[in-house]
């Protein structure tokens, strides 16, 4: 019998992934979804009345694409998601400030800090579903909402590469301060998540710890259709 999605959230090993976002930046999550959930969260593209927008990347020059935010409350699947992995994550952004030098704490439950995203006037959900067609893409860019935001988002891969889809893998590009900017080219399986910075991360440096922007996007899809699922976990104005 396969175990509960959150059984196998909390099962991750979350002392290397937390490791691994300190040492660069990123963690890969291998396959936490089962193939039936992906296919399932896929199935709600079609459901119009799950999502409050609908996002055509080509007319905003966003890339060549389209995506769809999620309306609350969100699909079962989502909801354990985003509150399954906030609590872990939250206690690496607090280190994060720590080495940062800033005396603020992100709250221990995704409920408590969601509470600290709408006293700011955001209050509209951000989970996503992306779907790129052969020749789409994703820019270079950050998912910021307001002036509240938590410091980590994931990324799913529904489908299949070199069976539903080739090409469009993930990148992920970190600008260091007075240094040329340094690119990771990720492959994700179906099923498999990436845990990245929403904006930037601490790097131990010969006087401290600095800060290094990072921002995030697809390749160039080259065959077939490609969809993945974004949890973000702050909320948007």
């Amino acid at each position: 019998m396969s175990r509960s999605l959150q059984e196998r959230i909390s099962g991750l090993h979350w002392e290397g992934i937390q490791g691994a976002l300190d040492e660069q930046g990123y963690a890969v999550i291998p396959k936490l979804l089962l193939p039936e959930e992906c296919t399932e969260i896929i199935n709600t593209y079609s459901e119009e009345e799950r999502f409050r927008n609908t996002i055509d990347m080509a007319r905003h020059r966003f890339g060549v694409g389209e995506y769809k935010y999620y309306q609350a409350p969100l699909p079962g699947l989502l909801q354990q998601l985003r509150e399954g992995f906030y609590p872990e994550l939250a206690l690496t952004a607090n280190r994060w400030l720590t080495q940062l030098g800033s005396e603020e704490r992100y709250p221990g439950t995704l409920a408590e800090f969601l509470e600290m995203c709408h006293s700011q006037g955001q209050g509209r959900s951000t989970p996503l579903i992306l779907k790129y067609e052969k020749g789409g893409y994703n820019c270079l860019h950050q998912d910021l909402y307001g002036d509240e935001f938590f410091p980590f988002q994931v990324v799913f891969v529904l489908n299949e590469k070199e069976v539903d889809y080739a090409g469009g893998e993930f990148l992920l590009v970190e600008q260091r301060p007075r240094a040329q900017s340094r690119g990771h080219v990720i492959t994700l399986e179906q099923g498999a998540g990436l845990i990245f910075p929403t904006n930037h991360r601490p790097v131990q440096g010969t006087r401290g710890y600095y800060r290094t922007t990072l921002r995030h996007g697809v390749s160039t899809i080259t065959a077939g259709t490609r969809y993945s699922l974004g949890i973000i976990f702050h909320d948007a104005k």
